[in-house]
């Protein structure tokens, strides 16, 4: 059956219009039916698979628990005698090159004997400190020698002060001269 049976493109069209919702009427409760009869179907797939499913995985790991323990021990079998060979190369090989270069870091590290704080008699025998005490000894020597010499100075310009000014009372009452000696000391004779 044609659907335009006008020339009139408008007749045409509204035809058209109503055709298409004649069927959308028919297709939409098709569509709904559809779509409840798929989440039925999904639920009866879910009751149906649930069971089989978890049947399914405790099969799988009754299966596979024990190929895993035994690959798990066979895995620890082959590296056990590895890892033990990898340790006595290394004890043999690296082990003494490292002691080794620890044995010279140390060396170079430790203290030297001579660098090492003096304590007690060995700082009163340092070579240093003695020629201190020897320089200050000198110098002190220096200014008592200085120190006398002037005082020997000044005590002999006393003593001849003394002679000069008191040449005319230098006789004593018994008739006796006084003279000087050579300490500065004015002695009278016969004492």
């Amino acid at each position: 059956m044609a659907i335009m049976k006008t020339n009139d493109p408008a007749e045409g069209m509204a035809a058209i219009g109503t055709r298409a919702k004649d069927v959308v009427a028919q297709v939409v409760p098709l569509g709904k039916q559809a779509g409840t009869t798929a989440v039925q179907g999904v639920a009866n797939a879910k009751e149906w698979a649930a069971p089989r499913a978890a049947d399914a995985v405790a099969n799988a790991k009754e299966w596979a628990a024990p190929r895993a323990a035994d690959a798990v021990r066979g895995a620890r079998e082959w590296a056990a005698p590895r890892l033990e060979d990898a340790a006595d190369a290394v004890t043999t090989s690296v082990a003494p090159a490292v002691s080794s270069a620890l044995r010279s870091t140390a060396r170079q590290v430790k203290p030297n004997e001579r660098a090492r704080p003096k304590t007690g008699i060995r700082v009163l025998l340092d070579w240093r400190l003695l020629v201190g005490i020897g320089a200050a000894a000198a110098a002190a020597g220096a200014a008592a020698a200085v120190a006398m010499r002037r005082r020997y100075a000044s005590a002999t310009a006393a003593a001849e002060n003394d002679t000069t000014v008191d040449a005319p009372d230098s006789e004593q009452a018994d008739g006796s001269a006084a003279h000087s000696e050579v300490n500065g000391r004015v002695a009278t004779p016969g004492t």
